[in-house]
């Protein structure tokens, strides 16, 4: 046993070395249902669920991160940390902040700004600039044009408040970004710390412009849509 995990209670070698990342740790359960084959559950921690299953006989982990950066920070940094995890993508959703985005789109997330004070702790009065992985990021953007799905490549926001009654994404998105979630900016400066790979794959699930929201149904398909886009692009060679 792992025992300088402290959120992950998994032994050594129960998580593979490629690894999906949603918020919901209910979705991770699905996930691992619907698309992995002999899937094992590695961790119930704080009800955090970890499994471990093949997606066309390449080895996979999904691990649920709980909503928000300081969450997602210690689920990441134990995977990377103690687990030798070598690539990440979150799967997740957001909320489009630009006309030209629409509901149901993916998100390839080229870069993530953030409002975290993670980010002040660990530069002060520098400013870092949180990205994904290359490879990881070029794979996914030619994956999802063989699948048909349509994407956006462009900057996420990666917020602290869910509820803004500041009304920041209107400044995010005068400088071009797409979307607003909570969790890619620590994923991508975690992974530059550790020398990892990670990306974001976000789909939209409401406009924050127009007030418009997707169905229970089509959350389903959409989310599906990216969750294979995921498995793809990270057990492509």
């Amino acid at each position: 046993m792992n025992l300088m995990s402290t959120h992950i209670n998994a032994p050594e070698g129960a998580i593979a070395d490629a690894v999906l990342l949603p918020g919901d740790p209910l979705r991770a359960k699905f996930i691992a249902e619907n698309f992995l084959e002999d899937a094992k559950c590695y961790n119930e921690v704080r009800g955090m669920y970890g499994f471990t299953g093949t997606y066309k006989g390449k080895r996979v982990s999904v691990q649920g991160t709980g909503m928000g950066q300081p969450s997602l920070s210690i689920y990441v940094q134990e995977l990377f940390q103690f687990y030798n995890v070598q690539k990440a993508i979150r799967v997740g959703t957001c909320g489009s902040i630009r006309e030209d985005v629409q509901l149901r789109d993916i998100i390839l997330a080229n870069g993530a700004c953030t409002d975290s004070a993670l980010q002040s702790q660990r530069f002060g009065l520098l400013h870092y600039s949180p990205v994904p992985d290359f490879e990881l990021l070029d794979k996914a953007y030619h994956k999802a044009n063989d699948l048909g799905l349509k994407t956006v490549v462009a900057p996420c926001v990666s917020s602290d408040r869910f509820y803004d009654a500041n009304q920041n994404w209107k400044l995010w998105k005068k400088y071009g970004a797409a979307g607003v979630e909570m969790e890619a900016a620590e994923l991508y400066t975690l992974a530059a710390e550790f020398n990892r790979k990670a990306l974001a794959i976000l789909t939209v699930s409401d406009h924050i412009i127009t007030g418009e929201v997707t169905s229970a149904e089509e959350r389903q398909k959409t989310f599906k849509d990216m969750m294979i886009l995921a498995l793809e692009t990270i057990t492509s060679e």
